[in-house]
């Protein structure tokens, strides 16, 4: 049998053709990854079957199914959605950065979108998408439909990750679009004032939907080991500055381990799904977690 969790790492994923193929083989990887390890628990069924609940009419049942499992499954219907989601990705400047050898944030957080998008639409979910800097700049609302997802993976592909940040200010304005809840997905870095953030996290959960926030961030943002002498360019800015990294490395961790922290904080309060995402971190880490929220609504 073919083993598709190669496609779980970043570096190989980017190397593949376009983005529908890659969210496809994403998810692929990681269901034989579940099929093959000890992470028991979990369940991706991609049929267009669910199983039978009391006060279901028996004419939909699939008799076909059950002579060959001896269970009852009926049929699901493209109209029937369990859930609600919205993916809201940053694709500001910041977004942008790689160290070398690493994909880019907003490479991966598309990467991580279009698979969850992907499994979400498998498994009837409606999903949508939002991508945004300082303002919206995409706002596609959630739809059911498997055809949606081509279009929504290629308004990913098309971005290209520019303009200041503003994740607080433009997840307000998602916040003000979303008239039914349910589950919010939020992937950035998060470069923002931390507290202004998590104000407008908090807002989706006062309006009763659930939310995950993947903090997507380099390796090098997050062990600063650029060198002996490195130029530092702000990506919104572009202001360049010359230095010695390990002169300032350890109030740069502080600096950055408060940040993290602040924002970790602030969502456990909210009780809010925060988790800290590496770049070089293959997908499924990230896909456990939203599979285990995923499961914990049904």
């Amino acid at each position: 049998m073919k083993d598709n969790r190669k496609y779980l790492d970043p570096t190989i994923v980017a190397q593949l053709g376009n983005i529908e193929l890659k969210a496809k083989l994403v998810v692929e990887g990681f269901i034989t990854g579940l099929h093959r390890s000890p992470y028991h628990g979990f369940s991706v069924e991609f049929a267009e079957h669910r199983q039978y609940r009391q006060g279901d009419e028996i004419r939909h049942i699939d008799w076909q199914v059950f002579a060959r499992t001896n269970k009852y499954f009926v049929k699901q219907f493209e109209e029937e959605t369990n859930l609600r989601s919205i993916v809201a990705l940053d694709s500001s400047a910041s977004m942008g950065f790689a160290s070398k050898g690493q994909i880019s944030k907003y490479e991966y957080g598309s990467y991580l979108a279009a698979a969850i998008i992907y499994m979400m639409m498998n498994q009837r979910d409606a999903a949508g998408l939002a991508l945004y800097d300082s303002e919206i700049r995409k706002f596609m609302p959630s739809r059911s439909k498997m055809s949606y997802i081509a279009e929504i993976i290629k308004t990913l592909d098309a971005k290209i990750p520019e303009n200041q940040t503003g994740t607080a200010k433009a997840l307000d304005r998602v916040a003000e679009r979303l008239k039914r809840r349910g589950l919010v997905i939020v992937i950035s870095d998060f470069f923002d004032d931390p507290a202004s953030v998590i104000s407008s996290l908090k807002r989706f959960r006062h309006q009763g939907h659930e939310v995950i926030a993947f903090q997507i961030l380099d390796p090098r943002e997050l062990d600063f080991n650029f060198g002996a002498t490195a130029t530092f360019k702000d990506m919104e800015t572009e202001e360049k500055m010359i230095t010695q990294p390990h002169l300032i490395k350890k109030a740069y961790s502080n600096a950055m381990q408060n940040f993290i922290d602040e924002i970790r904080k602030g969502c456990f309060s909210a009780r809010i799904d925060h988790h800290l995402i590496s770049t070089n971190q293959t997908f499924d880490v990230a896909l456990k977690e939203y599979l285990k929220k995923r499961q914990g609504l049904s």
